[in-house]
């Protein structure tokens, strides 16, 4: 099985999100920490926090995946852009122990010129810097489509930024089939030997989380532009491979496709049926 669900606002607060998940279908979803462009959190209501860890373990809930700003940049070229996502990190890790045992998922970040070496050495720094010993989440590096000079697109430069973190245990990865495909690994014809690529270079013992969206782009393009399920050039049948396959099954599926309510309910029903459909096969 998976857990299936997608972004929600938290403007209204932990449990009604929880709520308006159960209400598309979903056992998970994901929300942003705060506006996805950066700025001030909302205060966090610890009776709501508990009430949502509450709901989630009396409908089964798998896994949350929180999502950092997307302005946070902790490998850009200018000092004060680097305190600015660094400060964000850390404010951010602190308010996910409200919601204990959960996941953080980030972009690495581009390094604007600088060098991929140096933007890793900068987001492990940020890091290590952020992350404490007795925090309960799981900090995952999101696997991006290469564009531009953002780093994460190969995975040899998400294990390089793993290498140099101290609290290994508390650092995972978040794949995203989109970025996958746009990033250039062939996910369509040969997703066995991606994900043993993967395994030989990461461990997917550390791959926590997947994003799971199609593309309006053709393979290899480094553009990262989301479609609906079975409507981009990924396809349906490789989407349905992805969610069905065997390493990948326990973890928290999050859709980030160009939907309202009724398009995700209609999307977190097409990926049950294609894991029931799949389970009848077996």
């Amino acid at each position: 099985m998976i857990y299936i669900g997608n972004h929600l606002s938290s403007s209204d607060g932990f449990l009604a999100m929880g709520k308006h998940a159960s209400e598309l279908g979903a056992d998970t979803f994901a929300f942003f920490t705060r506006n996805p462009r950066g700025g001030k959190a909302k205060d966090i209501d610890p009776a709501d926090a508990a009430a949502l860890m509450a709901y989630m373990e009396e409908h089964h809930f798998g896994p949350l995946v929180a999502h950092a700003p997307y302005t946070m940049n902790l490998c850009s070229d200018k000092a004060d852009i680097r305190k600015f996502a660094f400060d964000m990190l850390a404010d951010d890790l602190k308010r996910m122990e409200y919601v204990p045992g959960n996941y953080y998922n980030f972009h690495p970040g581009s390094h604007v010129g600088q060098g991929t070496e140096t933007g890793i050495g900068f987001i492990a720094e940020a890091l290590n810097g952020a992350m404490f010993p007795e925090m309960q989440t799981t900090v995952l590096l999101e696997m991006m489509a290469g564009k531009g000079s953002e780093i994460g697109s190969r995975f040899e430069e998400i294990r390089a930024i793993i290498d140099k973190v101290e609290l290994k245990e508390k650092i995972g990865v978040c794949i995203d089939t989109c970025h996958l495909w746009d990033g250039g690994h062939d996910i369509g014809g040969h997703l066995d030997d991606v994900l043993a690529e993967f395994d030989a270079v990461i461990d997917l013992d550390r791959l926590k989380a997947v994003h799971l969206n199609d593309s309006m782009n053709p393979q290899a393009a480094h553009k990262d532009r989301h479609q609906k399920l079975g409507e981009g050039m990924i396809g349906a049948g490789v989407l349905k491979a992805v969610v069905t396959h065997p390493l990948l099954q326990g973890k928290p599926f999050i859709l980030e496709t160009p939907n309202e309510d009724e398009g995700y309910k209609k999307e977190i029903a097409l990926v049950r049926a294609w894991m029931c459909t799949s389970s009848h096969g077996m």
